[in-house]
């Protein structure tokens, strides 16, 4: 993590009013929130839901070496080291960009609307085969979370694996310009977030933006089968020393699956290469997430060896595609950290691939950020759900009805139900569910589902 004296965090942050017996004075680490702060962190307070200066006596109570005060904020405390700065938010942006520019480390930026997370822990795990390597921990990709992430950054830190997320245009780009990649992805567009871009053209445009602080001598890796990123990169103006490499299905890519096949326990695939890979995880659909991944190792010059043993090594963030056996006998799929049609159809098509089950259970919770047509994605979600493949399914939350409407008709009556409460929800599934069944909850983060796996597991 970042270690500086205060006089140069000062000039980092462009702050101003330190006082100089401070200049010396060491920081180790940084946070915005007390609840988590470490003994010599330096703290700056966010003005975000509540005003972070309120905290900030609290900070020096549990051993912050020093904070930033923005300068609009009455009455900072006296007799402590205090940078003043005009922005916190942009103060803690600048500390970030700058560290950034005195480490060595290669950079990895990863976006894209659905993927990135588990692109992001596929990438670590091949790449800590071989470097020193670090990762976006969590969902700590926005404008607080990505800085926050490179200064958790050690300075002998040879590769860091940055996700970056968005919900507006300009958020990637300054993503990146604070970043700095020298490989950047996008591993698909979708429709997430289209509520506040849109429209889909927009989504892509965005997403390309992380080509703005991208190292012109860097790798650019796409997915190649999405028309917005070819046609949209036409019109950019790309440096003719930035090398470009497509994946996805179409043989005209760099890298295609030229076989996949599902199992219990994950997904085998041979690509292009003619090798044969292997993800311990469930969804053939992360077969694409694991490509990207193997194109970025490969620019690393990592050995094949290595890039198949920490495929079949990864440990994925919770809740994407996790899977959780019982002792009561069942199986849970959680993938309820997020949901959009793309990737809700994606896990439903996992489950009726799944063997060795007595029955199929399907938990699906509202797609949320999905804009004026949100009705009509449920609707389409509910008409390609097929009875036979999928024995159970149940809904909960007010766009979801649009699903189970959409069922009664083709399922057995008290196959299908939905539902207001969680509460209800759990108890419902636990007097339906039996031994060697298996359950799969999705939903947008907003529904909380992981409440309702808690109560089952």
């Amino acid at each position: 993590m970042i270690k500086r004296s205060l006089s140069d965090i000062c000039e980092m942050v462009k702050g101003h009013g330190l006082h100089q017996a401070y200049n010396s004075s060491l920081i180790s680490g940084v946070s915005i929130d007390t609840r988590t702060l470490s003994a010599g962190n330096l703290f700056i307070p966010i003005m975000r839901i509540d005003n972070g200066h309120n905290y900030v006596q609290k900070a020096f109570d549990k051993g912050a070496a020093a904070a930033l005060w923005q300068r609009d904020q009455p009455n900072p405390p006296k007799g402590v080291p205090i940078i003043f700065v005009e922005n916190t938010l942009t103060a803690l942006q600048n500390l970030a960009r700058t560290y950034r520019n005195q480490l060595n480390s290669k950079i990895i930026g990863v976006t894209g609307s659905n993927g990135k997370t588990t692109t992001k822990d596929m990438i670590f795990s091949i790449v800590s085969t071989t470097y020193k390597t670090q990762k976006t921990l969590g969902n700590y990709n926005g404008e607080y979370g990505l800085p926050l992430t490179l200064l958790e950054l050690e300075e002998d830190t040879e590769v860091a694996i940055l996700e970056m997320g968005m919900s507006n245009p300009g958020e990637i780009k300054l993503l990146s310009e604070i970043a700095r990649p020298d490989i950047a992805m996008i591993t698909m567009i979708g429709i997430s977030h289209i509520s506040t871009m849109g429209s889909r053209e927009a989504i892509a445009k965005a997403k390309l933006e992380i080509l703005t602080g991208l190292n012109p001598e860097g790798t650019f890796i796409y997915n190649g089968d999405e028309p917005l990123l070819n046609n949209e990169l036409t019109k950019m103006k790309i440096p003719e020393s930035l090398k470009i490499i497509r994946f996805g299905e179409s043989a005209d890519h760099h890298y295609y699956p030229v076989r996949e096949e599902q199992s219990d326990e994950g997904v085998h695939f041979i690509l292009n290469d003619r090798e044969k890979y292997v993800i311990p995880m469930l969804g053939k659909h992360n077969v694409f997430n694991a490509i990207a991944s193997i194109a970025a190792a490969k620019e690393l010059k990592i050995s094949l060896k290595n890039i198949k043993s920490g495929l079949q090594s990864i440990v994925i963030t919770e809740m994407r595609m996790q899977r959780i056996k019982t002792k009561l006998g069942y199986t849970i799929i959680n993938d309820a950290w997020n949901a959009s049609p793309v990737s809700m159809k994606a896990a439903i098509q996992t489950m009726t691939e799944l063997t060795g089950y007595k029955r199929k259970i399907v938990v699906l919770g509202d797609m949320l950020e999905l804009g004026v047509n949100e009705a009509q994605y449920h609707k389409e979600m509910g008409q390609v759900i097929q009875y036979g493949l999928v024995d159970y399914v149940f809904t909960i939350g007010t766009l979801s009805e649009h699903i189970s409407n959409q069922l009664y008709e083709r399922f057995p009556s008290t196959h299908v139900k939905h539902f207001i409460s969680s509460h209800e929800l759990a108890h419902h599934i636990a007097s339906v569910i039996k031994e060697n069944d298996v359950i799969l909850f999705k939903g947008s983060r907003g529904m909380k589902l992981e409440e309702v796996v808690n109560k089952l597991t």
